[in-house]
This record gives C-alpha cells, structure tokens and sequence, in this order.
C-alpha cells in the first residue's frame, strides 16, 4: 500500500486564497482508477497499490494549475510505501485515536 500527501502552491495568484486551484487539482484527479484520497487543510492524502497511479495523480494535480494560467506551482509530496500489510488511510488515523486518552 502506499500512501502520499501532496501540498499544491500556486504561486504568483491574483489572490491570497488559493481554494480554487487546489478544488480544480483534485477535480483532475477524481476518476484515476485504483486511487483514493482524502482532503485535509494542509493537503490531499492519496492511496494506492501502485506508486505510478501516485505519480500520474500528482502530476494531473499539478498540470491542471499549470492550465489555469499559473505559470509557478510548488509541490511537496510525502510517500510512505510499506510491504509488510495493507493499512488504510482511516486505519491509521485510528490506531492514533486509540492511543489518545
């Protein structure tokens, strides 16, 4: 199972929200066969059986601001790849509630 979450910063916007690009990048991803993500404040946390699913996904993410005018664009991707068990996006949020009195 691998899991990524991936921050897109348009840069050089007209406005200091950036909601409308990052709305339009996961739209570019919806219908990715073999993926699933979940939306937070600070990012989009994808999942899949396949690191080259994660990486088109990413790359749609990034090219859909690119096509909205934004010339700049930061990504910050964080992977976690792990062999040994299949562990859900939601199983780990709550293993970590679980240890929480």
């Amino acid at each position: 199972m691998i899991q990524a979450e991936v921050s897109i910063y348009p840069m050089a916007t007209r406005t200091t929200s950036a909601s409308f690009y990052i709305a339009k990048a996961i739209e570019s991803i919806k219908n990715l066969e073999n993926l699933r993500y979940e939306i937070n404040s600070m990012g989009t946390v994808l999942e899949s059986d396949d690191i080259d699913t994660i990486n088109q996904a990413t790359k749609n993410m990034m090219t859909t601001v690119h096509n909205l005018g934004i010339s700049r664009v930061e990504v910050i991707i964080k992977i976690d790849s792990r062999k040994d068990k299949q562990v859900r996006m939601e199983e780990k949020v709550e293993s970590i509630k679980k240890q929480m009195s």
